[in-house]
């Protein structure tokens, strides 16, 4: 993925008729999508195609048709810097914890945070799109600058800027030990299963009517402070005393009501008599270092167990796949390697305050076992028609309904990025860069109008004018 500065994207754009076998759902041609081969590919253009609702698997950039397709695929993001880990989250980092302090390896009921492979992305790919194109590097190649903007001058509406460029692969090894983002990790159990859940017998279960329960702890805190202050109350002075209660009031809160961060786990120092040593190379200075694809290296005793790919793009970090050793799934090593995700993009934004979000791929709320995403917290999806982001909590009573829904309620919104000059389209053809009102008067033969339009539509016209649509 290119970081920018250089050459521009290129993109052979294949277009959507046929159904593919679906790697949810197990349809055999109910997955639709639009595709496109990415020759090269700049960060900024795939950042904001991602927020139009595309995906690449490799140099393969693909778009769900999310009205036709048998598993909508809604983009989810999670805003990095409000996240607050969940008692499952945490319980996964304690886990961790204990088995590299000391050795630790009991497997809890492996049910509970279900860890196989993330392969969402290359299952959603089953169609059969082309293993690389055929076509030739050179045809890729565009003329001298000079030469192309010539061309470029036969229209009067052209004058489009060239930028983005080139690939500028950096490996940042940081810290997980899962195998691909998108795997299916069920966070909510199957509305197929059949289970009865009868109502509490007389006598057990929570009584409503009374307040939540309390650790013993922090009620033993609580009744100290008041004798404390019971105690203080006839002998000392008034302003003397407000100070003491005040400090006593500061200082008694129990720590269990500040939850803690993601980072309080992930950065622990461990004792020195730990029996396990994780490493992780970190890139330097952060974002300084380069946009594009990482690849994260996950060490255990100097032993290789894990390696991440994930595209660090002006906004996000967008998590691509993970594959692990599966001697250590026992770890729950996919819920892991997301939060320390979640981590380092906390960690970048100090650097890049852009950089604030966390991509996950696609939630799917037709398939139970892909609904986890949705525990990451707080989180937002994106409107398949306006592409414009909305809260989770939001957009489930719409998809309970119905599984393909319009998320932003405002009837007469529309799409701001929408395509709006056909003629601005810049179209790579013959190895000079040209707007497509240049190319179509150029072309020979029938027609491909109806084909630039409609990928025009769906990068938008934003990326319409940056990218060059390879024509043979």
């Amino acid at each position: 993925m290119a970081a920018g500065g250089g050459s521009p994207s290129i993109v052979e754009f294949f277009g959507g008729e046929d159904g593919y076998r679906c790697g949810y759902c197990r349809s055999d041609t109910g997955n639709i999508s639009h595709g496109m081969w990415a020759h090269s590919m700049t960060v900024q253009d795939y950042q904001d195609l991602i927020d139009r609702g595309w995906r690449r698997s490799g140099k393969y950039v693909y778009k769900p048709i999310m009205n036709q397709t048998c598993c909508p695929q809604y983009t989810i993001r999670c805003r990095a810097l409000h996240f607050q880990a969940s008692k499952s989250h945490k319980k996964v980092l304690k886990k961790m914890l204990k088995f590299i302090s000391k050795g630790d390896v009991s497997k809890v009921a492996s049910e509970e945070e279900p860890m196989d492979s993330h392969i969402e992305d290359v299952a959603t790919c089953d169609f059969a799109y082309k293993s690389e194109s055929q076509v030739s590097q050179s045809d890729l190649t565009p003329l001298a600058v000079d030469q192309a903007e010539r061309v470029e001058n036969e229209d009067e509406d052209s004058g489009e800027t060239k930028e983005e460029g080139n690939v500028q692969k950096v490996e940042s090894d940081s810290v997980q030990i899962r195998a691909d983002k998108d795997t299916p990790v069920p966070a909510e159990p199957s509305h197929s299963a059949k289970a009865v859940h009868a109502p509490p017998k007389p006598g057990k279960g929570a009584d409503l009517s009374k307040p939540p329960c309390r650790k013993a702890k922090d009620i033993r805190k609580e009744r100290k402070l008041q004798k404390l202050l019971q105690n203080q109350m006839g002998t000392a002075e008034g302003s003397q005393l407000q100070g003491d209660q005040t400090f006593l009031l500061q200082n008694s809160k129990p720590k269990t009501n500040q939850p803690k961060n993601i980072e309080d786990f992930v950065f622990v120092p461990l004792p020195d008599d730990a029996q396990h040593k994780l490493e992780a190379e970190h890139a330097p200075n952060g974002p300084e270092c380069g946009y594009g694809s990482f690849h994260q290296q996950y060490w255990l005793d100097g032993k290789i167990i894990a390696v991440g790919v994930i595209d660090i793009l002006p906004y996000c970090v967008s998590s691509v796949y993970l594959y692990y050793d599966p001697d250590f799934s026992f770890l729950s090593l996919g819920v892991y390697s997301a939060l320390r995700e979640i981590a380092f993009t906390r960690q970048l934004c100090v650097k890049a305050p852009d950089l604030c979000f966390y991509y996950m791929g696609f939630y799917i709320h037709s398939c139970p076992k892909m609904r986890y995403k949705g525990q990451y917290r707080p989180s937002d999806l994106l409107c398949p028609e306006t592409y414009v982001w909305t809260p989770i909590e939001q957009c489930l009573p719409l998809l309970e309904r119905s599984k393909y829904s319009r998320f932003n309620q405002d009837g007469k919104a529309v799409d701001e990025g929408r395509l709006k000059e056909l003629g601005r389209v810049r179209v790579l053809h013959k190895r000079t860069v040209m707007p497509y009102s240049v190319y179509k008067k150029r072309r020979k033969g029938p027609s491909d109008e109806a084909s630039v339009q409609q990928y025009a539509s769906l990068v938008g016209q934003t990326c319409s004018e940056r990218m060059l649509l390879f024509r043979s």
